[in-house]
Formats: structure tokens, sequence, C-alpha cells
């Protein structure tokens, strides 16, 4: 068991480690085929390079799409490789049109260099155009515990020189360092049943995931209480990522069992802390059986990060399909719900100020608002904004947090997982609505928009409330410097130069990704589904993970 368990560790090492980076911008399509009835097409595209896969968004009605999506792909192969893509045409309710096909071959094109290609599409009309650039591979590394990169205190201070405040300018994609020490696990679920006697076990392994990178440990055969002792490290390329270490139980005929997971925000880091992480189920939504040891080291550039927060989110590979769900569309109701009713509690507030409900609060609004309106100024409202963000901070520092926790999150969350078993169990007996694809098709839709206007209202919920205190820190500088230019520059100044910029932007660089800052800043900032989800478990002694084996599907 351990010559296979070391000859398996070594073909993850071969496998894993990536020798370079190759990131494909799609800018657009041309001169596309017509799929639909109405002469246009709803196309979108899929890449694949290898196990890795991404699909871009659907642009709808058009021959001519602008997509203007960054992917990055690892690069395995010292020769290079093939990028499968194909273009298809959505529809709903039925199967998706295929539009075409083209290959991009990695090992004519030179590294270090962008290159601009028009791919023609075969089996199908028009072309694609691309721009895709090979850089060197990231600093990723699988090493034992003796070889530790931070404990040699020359390794430490040149990663500490890269990271320093006078390297903000350099590499603004190289945010920062990770250094994570999977030491070992504890009281693991026994995922096989063997012998005459039944003797339970598993082989357990870890993999360590961050953002595209994907790192794993070796197979410790016949244990429930593996040691690994494994050191891997990361470039970090957006700070607001998050870790997430995942233990399987090896599986020689079948794919692996799933025995526990955690997820760890990198901001929430405390480096240098060996921690017992109590592993949670699937879904993040509550404990499995076992623990497990790590301990974790970020080294970050603060500006780097900061600018980075105003960039595009570093997309995931292609993941599950999202499915129609019932309890999840009821989560995402009620989600948005809260939402609309904390806009109409602030409706009905200021209402009962005009009927005088409360004479002295009326009379104190009343002057408020004859002041602010005598006296108003368009820097007047980043400043109030500035002062909500003080305001709530000054009430977390003093004690009176009035952060409140989402129980309605968490039960919903937990009544989503034991629907997902129920579909494990019985993935054959479908309903009638999983037999009508279209309108499944529709609810999920429905189910997704609700979500992402839930999230979005959360979002800016919890930068006020200081949920993570980096992202809150960076809306007080930029209100700060918000408000001191429209205090000093006339707003017509202001206009002028954002009108400049934004017409002259694609003449400037014609291929550039479109972004909006305050978009991309609220996407780093977690919903209330995803707080539950980060939150760190306790160890509980007395808990008995046994009976939680619903929580862990094959």
């Amino acid at each position: 068991f351990q010559t296979q368990s070391l000859r398996l560790s070594d073909l993850h090492r071969k496998s894993q480690l990536w020798r370079g980076i190759v990131s494909v911008t799609l800018i657009e399509g041309r001169e596309l085929k017509a799929m639909d009835a109405n002469g246009l097409s709803d196309p979108y595209v899929k890449f694949r390079l290898g196990h890795q896969k991404y699909k871009s968004k659907i642009v709808p009605k058009t021959l001519n799409p602008q997509w203007r999506e960054q992917f990055d792909f690892h690069l395995y192969e010292e020769r290079g490789g093939i990028i499968d893509i194909t273009v298809w045409d959505k529809d709903v309710g039925k199967r998706d049109d295929f539009i075409g096909r083209c290959q991009v071959d990695l090992s004519t094109l030179s590294k270090e260099q962008t290159h601009k290609l028009e791919m023609p599409l075969e089996e199908g009309e028009g072309y694609l155009v691309l721009l895709v650039t090979l850089t060197a591979s990231a600093a990723v590394t699988i090493s034992d515990l003796s070889i530790n990169s931070l404990e040699d205190q020359k390794e430490r201070e040149e990663i500490l020189k890269r990271y320093s405040p006078m390297m903000m300018f350099h590499n603004i994609s190289d945010v920062g360092f990770l250094q994570v020490k999977v030491i070992r696990a504890e009281a693991l679920m026994a995922a096989d049943v063997t012998g005459k006697d039944s003797f339970s076990k598993s082989d357990p392994f870890c993999v360590v995931e961050l953002n595209n990178d994907r790192l794993l440990t070796h197979t410790v055969y016949r244990n429930l209480n593996p040691e690994w002792n494994k050191i891997f490290t990361f470039n970090i390329k957006d700070i607001h990522s998050v870790l997430e270490v995942t233990v399987y139980d090896e599986d020689r005929d079948r794919s692996a069992d799933f025995l526990g997971k955690v997820a760890i925000p990198l901001l929430s880091i405390q480096n240098g802390e060996q921690k017992a992480y109590v592993l949670k189920n699937k879904q993040l939504t509550g404990p499995t059986k076992g623990v497990i040891y790590l301990e974790i080291d970020v080294i970050f550039n603060a500006v780097k990060a900061s600018i980075r927060t105003l960039m595009p989110k570093e997309q995931k590979y292609i993941e599950e399909e999202d499915r129609l769900s019932k309890q999840l569309l009821l989560r995402n109701f009620i989600r948005m719900k809260h939402c609309i009713m904390a806009l109409v509690t602030a409706v009905c507030y200021i209402s009962s100020c005009f009927d005088w409900d409360s004479p002295p609060r009326s009379l104190a609004a009343f002057l408020l608002f004859l002041f602010v309106v005598w006296n108003f100024e368009l820097y007047m409202i980043p400043l109030a904004l500035l002062l909500l963000l003080a305001w709530n901070y000054f009430l977390i520092v003093s004690g009176k947090d009035n952060r409140q926790h989402d129980t309605v999150v968490e039960d919903m969350l937990e009544d989503e997982e034991e629907e997902d078993d129920r579909d494990d169990k019985d993935g054959e007996k479908k309903g009638f609505m999983n037999r009508l694809y279209a309108i499944q098709e529709v609810c999920v839709t429905v189910q997704n928009i609700l979500d992402e206007i839930a999230s979005f209202g959360e979002r800016i919920k919890n930068t006020f409330n200081w949920t993570v205190p980096f992202l809150s820190w960076l809306a007080i500088v930029a209100l700060s410097v918000f408000t001191v230019i429209l205090y000093f520059i006339p707003l017509r100044y202001i206009v002028l130069v954002w009108g400049i910029n934004k017409f002259t932007k694609k003449i400037r660089n014609p291929y550039a990704i479109d972004n909006n800052e305050l978009l991309d800043f609220l996407s780093r900032v977690p919903s209330d589904v995803q707080v539950m989800q980060y939150h760190e478990l306790k160890q509980d002694p007395t808990h008995s993970p046994s009976k939680r084996k619903k929580n862990n599907p094959a």
C-alpha cells in the first residue's frame, strides 16, 4: 500500500503541476450562421483544453456578437496543447444548435507574446477573433513539511520584498503568496466496508483549490486518521478568493467518494496558526464527520489587492449545470423579500416623519431636511455614505453590533441540503416538472434572477455592516476621495473627463474588456448565503457525526 501511495503521489505531482498559463480573450464573432427563424442566433462559445473547460456568456439575437471575455488555462505539456473551441446557438426548450468549431494549436505560438487570431469556423460559417497569450508558470509547488519557504529566512525576505509597498505597481496580477500546510485529519467518515468482519475504513486524499489552481496530496490507505504533512504554495491573483480544502476517499473502480470540505476566505486567515477545521458537507451548510488540521500563511500587497478588487473576477471552470430546486427557489424568493422589506421599512419610516407619528422625531427630521436642502452640495452624497460606514464601525467597536445572524437563510440551506440528499437517492424518480424541459429552464432562470437580485442587496448591506473589513476600509478610502474631488472640482469637469475616457477607451485599446468598477467591487462582497457557507464551525466533542451520513453522498 505504501508503494502504491508513493506511485499515486508521483502521478499527481506529474499531472497537476503546470508548465505555463494560456490566457485567451474572446473578442467577437463575425458573420456567424443564422440558426433561428428570425434570421439571427443567440451564440455562446465553449472552450476545452484537456480537462479544463470554460463557457462564455450568451449574446442574444446577433450574427456578430461582442463578448470581450478572458479565460485562463493551465498548460501542462512542454510542447503545448490544442484548445478545442465550439460555437453554439442557445435555444429554450430544446437542444442548443451547433454553429461551428475551430482549434488553436498552442505549439505553433511563441511564448510571452500576445497573438491576435482570426479563426474560421469549420462545419459552419463565420469566424472568431481571439487574443492568445502564453506566459511562464505561476509559482505553485508541493513539498514536505521539511521544505518550508517561509521558515527559510532568505526565501521569506525575498517573498516579503516581492509584495512590499515599493512593488505596488509591479505586475498588478501578482497580488500575494499563499502557503498551506495540510497536516492531518481525524475521525473521518468510513466510506468503505470490507472483509469478513465488515471492517470500516477509508483511503483519504486531500484536494486543495484556489480559484482554478488545484493540487492534491497523496492517498493514505486504510486510515480514518491520515497524516499528509504536505506544503502547498500558490500565487494569489485576487485576495478575495476562497481556499477550498476537500477530503475524498479513493476508489479504484469508480469516482472518489466525498468525505468533507472546508471553505476559508483568504482575508479571514490568521497567519502561522495551526487550526482544526470541522469538515462540512458538499453544500457547506452543516458538519459532516471529521476535522482537518491546517496551518495557513498569507502575504499580500494591499495596494495591488485594492486595484485588483476593481477588476473583473476570475471565472472558474464550467461547473454543474443549474438545476431547478424547490427549496433553492423558495430561499431566493425569501432573500429578495427581505431586501424589498428593508426598502419598505425605510419608506414607512420616512412616511411616519411626514405624518408626525412621533413629534420629536418629525421635528428633528424637518430641521435636518431644511438644513441639508439649503446647504446641499453634490459632495454630501458620498460624505453621507462615509458617515454611515463610520457609524456602523463605531457600533461594532463599542460592542453595540446591530448585525443579526440570519437564521432564516441557515434553515433554508439545511432544507436545500436535505432535498439534495433525496435527489441523490431518488434521482431516477423524476417528476412531471423535470420532464418539461422548457418550463424547468424558465424556472431556473427565474431562480437565478432572484438570487442575483437578493445577492446584490445583501452585498450592499454587508459592505456597510463591515462583514469584510478590508472591503469596508476600501469603500471608506474611495468615498473620501470622491468627497474631496466633488468638493474642489466643478461637476462639469468631472463629467467631461468621464465622457472623454468613455468615448476614447475603445480607440486607445480596441480589445479592452469592458467592466464596471462598482459591480466588480460588489462581486467581492459575500452574500448572506456565502457568509453562512464560510462560517467556521466550532468543534463539538459531544457531536456524533455518524448521524450525518446523509451529508456524505457518494
